[in-house]
Order: C-alpha cells, then structure tokens, then sequence
C-alpha cells in the first residue's frame, strides 16, 4: 500500500491537532498503515487543500474542500473514538 497523507485539523493548529495527530500515526501504525501526517488549523483550508488522501477535523471544513473528512470531535470527548480509528483505517486502505 502506497503511503498516505492526512490532514490533522482544529481551531488553531496546535494542542488539540497534535494529540490528534498523535493518536493517527499510532493507530495507523499499529495497522501497518504507512502515513505522513501535518496539522493546521481550518483557516488555512481556505486557501485549498491539495495531495492528501484524509481530513480529520474537529471543527465545520468548507465546503470547497473535496478531500473525504472524518469528524475528530470523538478525539476531544473520548465518545465513539475506537470507531473513529476505524472509519480512519478503512478509508486509508481504501
């Protein structure tokens, strides 16, 4: 499988995206599934998002973005997050 690239996103850019992207790149390597992650907050989607495989974000992405999103509110509250994994590493391997 070729290596993918996520998009980690929140507010600003900074403690919650990095515990985000923390808990990605281990369950992803957990799954063998070969990764580069990068963090931003959402204001910087404004200018476009190109060459990533995932958004995974905590806060509303515009609609201009066409990359596949999944929710990271499960990241903040710790409510659905084993599922969130999952539906991260089914769209992964996808």
């Amino acid at each position: 499988m070729a290596r993918k690239r996520v998009l980690i996103l929140c507010g600003t850019g900074i403690a919650t995206s990095t515990v985000m992207a923390t808990k990605v790149r281990e369950y992803c390597t957990q799954q063998g599934i070969d990764v580069d992650i990068d963090q931003t907050k959402v204001m910087e989607t404004l200018r476009g998002i190109e060459g990533y495989d995932l958004v995974v974000s905590t806060t509303q992405v515009p609609s201009s973005v066409t990359t596949p999103v999944v929710n990271g509110l499960p990241f903040i509250t710790g409510v659905g997050l084993d599922t969130t994994l999952k539906e991260i590493g089914e769209r992964l391997r996808a």
